[in-house]
């Protein structure tokens, strides 16, 4: 029994967005939903997803998941979205369940194929910033993070809940596999300073101790794509990757995209809820510099992607330097470097 999510060659990647459009067909019959249009999102590793619009004010987010998510992993991660819903001071995507009261469905597709796993959410109106945040959306960031962390921390988990976690193991697994792809974007030199640094990071997380105030579940993709603004206001979405993991390792997360300036705003944002640690600097530096890494793992199976990882390294490989050297970098413009 073959994948559905099987797009090795772009003539499988066509064949999979034909063969998933007709699973989104049959699985919006399965909701109580007048719908007017569909429109395709995108393609990652681990969804396609749609936009389906109606004639009302409310409009949906159909989700094919990969293969590599159980039926448990998903219906966990609406039972988060759920709780955080419970906020007063949050609104992020909710599950909706079909005309059979069913949460996560699986749908008939070609033969040959596993039946992928489906779920419909309700969708966050706002728009992405394009260009760069200003002071106050930086600020509303670090906010909106300390209130999704503060929340998180009170919901108590069921039994069966299943999410995964991100640290030390999670890391040497996409390290395992940008050894198989490093040399499309990497110079051997480059690969033994990647290398450097990832031993630093994971010295550095076997040192670090998980308690309440600083450990807990993470969205664990929040970067400037998976969030929207309305009147100011930032809103989360996509929280697919959500899991247990350092507080400091989600904001690693946003802040890798920040300029300096932004950054120091963002964590002004979250202290004015939530309190950081007076040592943070240290074990933020380090989640920046595992988070960057791991941005780099999981791209660099795409040929796709392969120009724009060697046009970044100039400025990731600047940063790894001056982590590996010691200098603090959080809060400073880093000079790129030359790449060979």
């Amino acid at each position: 029994m073959n994948d559905f999510f099987r797009f090795d060659t772009d003539e499988e990647r066509r064949a999979l967005l034909i063969r998933a459009r007709k699973v989104a067909l049959s699985a919006i019959r399965k909701y109580d939903v007048e719908w007017d249009n569909i429109q395709f999102i995108q393609l990652s590793g681990d969804t396609i997803t749609y936009k389906i619009e109606t004639s009302t004010d409310n409009n949906y987010l159909l989700r094919i998941h990969s293969d590599r998510l159980s039926r448990e992993e998903i219906r966990s991660e609406l039972l988060l979205l759920q709780a955080l819903n419970k906020s007063k001071d949050l609104k992020v995507p909710e599950g909706m369940a079909n005309c059979d009261s069913i949460y996560v469905l699986d749908i008939e597709t070609e033969t040959g194929y596993r039946r992928p796993y489906i779920t419909m959410m309700r969708w966050i109106e706002g728009e992405k910033v394009v260009g760069e945040f200003t002071d106050s959306q930086a600020y509303n960031i670090g906010v909106l993070m300390s209130r999704l962390h503060e929340a998180a921390k009170d919901f108590n988990p069921p039994s069966d809940f299943v999410r995964p976690t991100w640290g030390v193991e999670s890391f040497k697994r996409e390290m395992a596999k940008l050894e198989r792809y490093y040399e499309r974007f990497l110079s051997e030199e480059g690969w033994k300073l990647y290398q450097d640094a990832a031993e630093k990071v994971v010295s550095q997380l076997t040192t670090m101790h998980p308690s309440e105030h600083n450990y807990g579940l993470i969205h664990a993709d929040l970067h400037t794509g998976n969030m929207v603004f309305e009147d100011n206001q930032p809103y989360p979405i996509d929280f697919g990757r959500c899991g247990y993991g350092y507080y400091l390792y989600d904001m690693a997360g946003t802040i890798l995209e920040l300029w300096p300036k932004h950054r120091w705003m963002l964590i002004q944002g979250y202290e004015s809820i939530r309190k950081l640690e007076t040592d943070y600097i240290r074990d933020l530096e380090c989640f920046f510099v595992m988070f960057m890494i791991e941005n780099c793992c999981h791209h660099a199976s795409d040929p796709r992607e392969t120009t724009s990882l060697i046009d970044e390294q100039k400025y990731a490989q600047a940063y790894i330097r001056e982590y590996l050297n010691g200098n603090p970098f959080l809060f400073e413009v880093i000079e790129p470097v030359n790449v060979d």
